[in-house]
């Protein structure tokens, strides 16, 4: 049975990428729910900062490396885990990702298109593969796969995030079709620009960079109002989190109007690509 109807409270939870923006913002929240932590990280250093912060407060947090693009660093996420708990988690986050964009298809790359995929798709393939069966042995629990609104906005020049992202939507869903006579919650937090570090760690474009972080800058939520609105969205069992509203007209733009909406990112794109090389013609030199 589960300790409370509100997962989120009291939950023995797991999170990758738990060392800064999304990931910590999660850890923080569920301590101070009354849940005890298992803060993984690929950075030692950023997993152990989370779980100072979350014990400074009074909170249960146990620091630990992984690599989630090694399906054995994820087993040994859950062994010691499981040895922590004393048992099954009941919640394990899917959040350790990276960003990546600002080349189209044909110009990025084959290196980052295999580093984002490794990661972002690969992470929660293999937290769900180690993961999955362990809830599904407890019958109990929940899983949030930290996807983003690029998981089906197509955006251009972000070809390998955008796929990325894709996989990991389409993993929980179909995880939530095989779950769904269980007491199991799958969820997909789909947010549009958050208040992280994760393009200054990605692999992006001056040009898009900039651009990007001026979006964050106006536009962009905390990661605090984010988690908030993912675990509420657990809690009442929804399969989508949209936190923010230009993910939510994203959202249905995209199925009302698919090839407006197509066309219409089309001219952006066009657009933008006008702007980059007539400033680049303007810098050029004499």
């Amino acid at each position: 049975m589960f300790r409370s109807k509100r997962l989120s409270h009291g939950a023995q939870a797991v999170i990758t990428g738990a060392g800064s923006g999304i990931g910590e913002a999660f850890a923080v929240a569920l301590a101070a729910r009354g849940g005890a932590v298992v803060c993984s990280d690929i950075d030692k250093a950023l997993a152990e900062a989370t779980a100072a912060r979350i014990e400074a407060a009074g909170g249960r947090a146990l620091a630990t490396v992984c690599d989630v693009t090694r399906l054995d660093d994820v087993e040994r996420l859950a062994q010691t885990a499981t040895e922590w708990f004393g048992g099954a988690p009941d919640l394990v986050i899917n959040n350790a990702g990276v960003g990546a964009g600002g080349h189209a298809i044909g110009e990025m790359s084959m290196d980052d298109w295999r580093w984002v995929l490794d990661i972002n798709m690969w992470g929660v393939i293999h937290g769900c593969h180690v993961f999955a069966p362990m809830l599904r042995e407890a019958g109990r629990g929940g899983i949030i796969n930290v996807a983003s609104t690029a998981s089906f906005a197509a955006a251009p020049r972000m070809g390998a995030y955008n796929a990325s992202k894709a996989a990991v939507l389409a993993v929980t869903e179909t995880l939530a079709a095989e779950l769904a006579d269980t007491p199991i919650r799958v969820t997909a937090l789909c947010p549009t620009f958050v208040q992280t570090n994760i393009m200054k760690a990605g692999r992006i474009s001056a040009s898009s960079s900039k651009i990007a972080d001026n979006l964050m800058r106006w536009g962009g939520v905390s990661a605090e109002s984010v988690v908030k609105s993912a675990l509420a969205g657990l809690d009442r069992g929804h399969l989508y989190v949209l936190p923010q509203f230009d993910a939510r007209v994203v959202w249905r733009l995209k199925r009302l109007l698919p090839a407006g909406y197509t066309k219409g990112l089309g001219f952006i794109n066009r657009f933008a690509a006008n702007d980059a090389s007539g400033k680049a013609r303007a810098c050029a030199p004499e």
